[in-house]
Order: structure tokens, then C-alpha cells, then sequence
């Protein structure tokens, strides 16, 4: 048999020993270190084992937890270690055998009992140490949002981003120290005055209500989402092109020549754990792809400055690349020596000129090659007809 492991993940509330199994209790009588954040300690009793306060921020405290191999060691983790959780990011430096989770019940699940909801049906997100923006893509009417947030400053700037976003109709409920002897459960609405003493830890639940701006569920958002200075992929082609780049979960584009980054954060939208980046060349509009990103809840798009290729040196390879702008036979080229095979490309084309090149590469290459003509009726005169828009060419392929 193997050796047992030597550090547990102790799932701790603030109800403290009050709530824990027989396991969690046997594990830290008989600890010989316990790790924990200042107000986890506070509700320890009285132990033979030596305690040491976990520093702020979090990833300074690993080295001294990884120095404590061989002693029987128990961190306190708030409520569930791999729900939002310390456990993902401590399991990373230790093998399978080393650690044991002992999880209590989130505070999704204690929220979720507090307000008769069931969980199964509420979207659940972790924004304590992330921008609060990230809520935008969920706030869609009759939806109900758990959230963890920072402190009672952070739900006040919930509240106000709900309600800028036209949702101020929404319920919203505060539920502070859940499971413990300072539990309180308050309701009202986002766009009323908030009570002024909300005490960390801190959850919010909230039943969207309003017409507010939601973010439709399928490519091809309507342009005046985006801030942009014409540079950007209309609605009706950015789903045809979203549609041929063909996301799926945790994978990375290339977007070269991302003007408002319209492609790259629909990318994004189309599931939390998709990478993308940018390539602009022109530091303004790479600026407003940024705040566009981070506007509509995708902060984490990357945006880098300069010229393709060149710029491309130094980035983590994708499984698409889309190329918006700067399409030239140079790109190409450097494009189909640096990919690896069954990377996906497509190439949106307005010029004669680069319309030729994509004939050119499709016929050398394969790949599928159409032209997209659009339309909207117009007046003329009394009457209406067909005003044409440019036509696009689209060449998709794969390396």
C-alpha cells in the first residue's frame, strides 16, 4: 500500500467546527500544522498543532505549504476546495497521492437553500478576484445569477453594472457569512440604495428582471455592441465567419487584424474557458477592442500591437485563425509554415486584389472558397430597392 497523503484540503465555513464530519474533525485533531486564511482562524478551537496564518496574496503561502512534506498538514479552505476554490490552484503543485478533500457545502448550496432555488438551474460565478463585468453575458430576463464577490463595495458595483446594462428591475438578495453564527439574508432591488454595513464574506443572488441589452446566445451580435470606427466585421458576415471558424471549448484563435475585436469576442462568448488574440496594428483600435472585450464581459481577450507577421513571434499557437485585415501573400506563407496541421483559417476578402490571392491559395491549397453578397431594402425615391453592400470573399481552409 502507499504511503498516506500528507496534506488535506479541509472544507471550513463559517460555522467553523460546528458543521464538520466525523473525518474533517479526526483530521485536524490530529494535524500537526494547520494552514489557514485570518478569518478561518478565528473560529479554530484549540489545537496541539502549529498554526500559521496563510499570507496574502494566496500564491505566497504555497513554498511554506510544499516545505511541510512529511508532517501531517491540514489547510482550511472555504467551504467546497474545488468550486472557485483553493484546491484547483494547490493540486497543481502536488501529485494525486499527496493530498485528500474533505469539502464541506459550497455557498452556491448554502445560497441556494437560503433561497428555496434549485442549483441545477443557477448559473454559479466566482467573481471575487475578477472583474465584475464578466457578469454580462448572464444577465438575460428571468434568469437567476449566484455570485461571490469581494466585499460590500463590489456589491454596490454589481448592482450599478446590473442596472446600467437596463436590468434595474432585478431582485437582488445579499447573503453575508452563510452557514455561521453572522448570517444575514437581505433582499432589494439593484437600483435602490443598498444596505451600508455588507460584511465580507459576501454572496449576491439575483432574479434578472428588465429590457435590458442581453447578449443574445448565438453568433452575430448586432454591431452597436461594439465601439468601433468602421473597421469591423458586419453582423451578418461576422456569423458566417464565426460559423466556418467553428469554436469549441478551450480553444485559442488568432484574430489578425481584429479592428473592434468583434470576431474575437464572440469567440469568446461562445464559451468561458476559449482563449483569444488580437493582432492590430493601430494602437487606437486596439485599445477600443480592449474595452470592447472587457464592456461585454470578455476581459480576458488579449490584445497585441504591431504588424503581421511579425507580431504573431512569441504567441501561443491556436487551433483557427481569422484574418480580418492585413491579408497579404507574405502572411499566408509565414501563416502555413508556422501552423500546425488541422489548425482552421478562414480569410474574409473586400479588394480585387485580395480576392485573387485567395482564388490563388484556394486552388494551390483546397480549402472551400464562396462570395457572400448582401442586401437591405433601401428607399428610392417612393419607393424601395436592393442598396448592395460589398461584396465578401471567403476562403476557408485547413492547414
Amino acid at each position: 500500500m502507499g504511503q498516506a497523503p500528507w496534506l488535506t484540503l479541509l472544507g471550513w465555513g463559517e460555522g467553523g467546527t460546528q458543521g464538520l464530519t466525523a473525518a474533517s474533525h479526526a483530521a485536524l485533531e490530529s494535524a500537526e500544522v494547520v494552514f489557514g486564511a485570518r478569518r478561518h482562524l478565528r473560529l479554530l478551537p484549540p489545537l496541539n498543532a502549529e498554526v500559521i496564518e496563510w499570507p496574502v496574496p494566496f500564491a505566497d503561502g504555497i513554498p511554506e505549504l510544499l516545505n511541510q512534506r512529511g508532517r501531517r498538514v491540514v489547510m482550511l479552505v472555504s467551504n467546497d476546495p474545488f468550486w472557485f476554490g483553493a484546491g484547483s490552484t494547490l493540486a497543481q503543485h502536488l501529485s494525486a497521492d499527496e493530498w485528500l478533500a474533505l469539502p464541506a457545502p459550497s455557498t452556491f448550496s448554502l445560497a441556494a437553500s437560503r433561497l428555496g432555488w434549485p442549483l441545477e438551474r443557477c448559473t454559479c460565478l466566482g467573481l471575487h478576484a475578477k472583474p465584475l463585468t464578466r457578469i454580462r453575458p448572464y444577465l438575460h430576463a428571468g434568469r437567476r445569477l449566484l455570485v461571490l464577490v469581494r466585499d460590500g463595495e463590489a456589491v454596490a458595483e454589481l448592482a450599478s453594472l446590473v442596472s446600467r446594462f437596463g436590468f434595474g428591475d432585478s431582485q437582488l438578495t445579499v447573503l453575508e457569512a452563510l452557514g455561521g453564527d453572522n448570517e444575514r439574508v437581505r433582499h432589494c432591488r439593484v437600483d435602490t440604495n443598498l444596505p451600508h454595513d455588507i460584511a465580507h464574506p459576501v454572496a449576491v443572488g439575483l432574479e434578472v428582471a428588465g429590457n435590458g441589452l442581453a447578449l443574445p446566445l448565438t453568433p452575430g451580435l448586432l454591431d452597436h455592441f461594439f465601439d468601433h470606427d468602421g473597421q469591423i466585421t458586419k453582423q451578418t458576415i461576422r456569423a458566417m465567419t464565426l460559423s466556418a471558424l467553428a469554436p469549441m471549448p478551450g480553444e485559442r484563435l488568432w484574430d489578425i487584424g481584429t479592428g473592434s475585436g468583434s470576431v474575437a469576442i464572440e469567440w469568446l462568448l461562445a464559451h468561458p474557458d476559449n482563449q483569444a488574440v488580437g493582432f492590430e496594428q493601430n494602437a487606437e483600435r486596439a485599445a477600443r477592442a480592449r474595452s470592447n472585450a472587457e464592456n461585454l464581459g470578455v476581459d480576458w481577450l488579449e490584445v497585441k500591437e504591431g504588424r503581421a507577421p511579425e507580431v504573431l513571434n512569441d504567441t501561443p499557437l491556436p487551433e483557427a485563425v481569422f484574418i480580418g485585415g492585413g491579408l497579404s501573400q507574405t502572411l499566408i506563407d509565414d501563416l502555413w509554415q508556422r501552423l500546425p496541421e488541422g489548425v482552421r483559417i478562414v480569410a474574409n476578402a473586400v479588394t480585387l486584389e485580395s480576392e485573387a490571392l485567395l482564388a490563388h491559395w484556394q486552388h494551390k491549397v483546397g480549402g472551400e472558397l464562396m462570395r457572400l453578397e448582401l442586401a437591405n431594402a433601401a428607399p428610392i425615391g417612393t419607393r424601395r430597392g436592393w442598396k448592395a453592400s460589398y461584396p465578401i470573399v471567403q476562403w476557408r481552409g485547413v492547414r
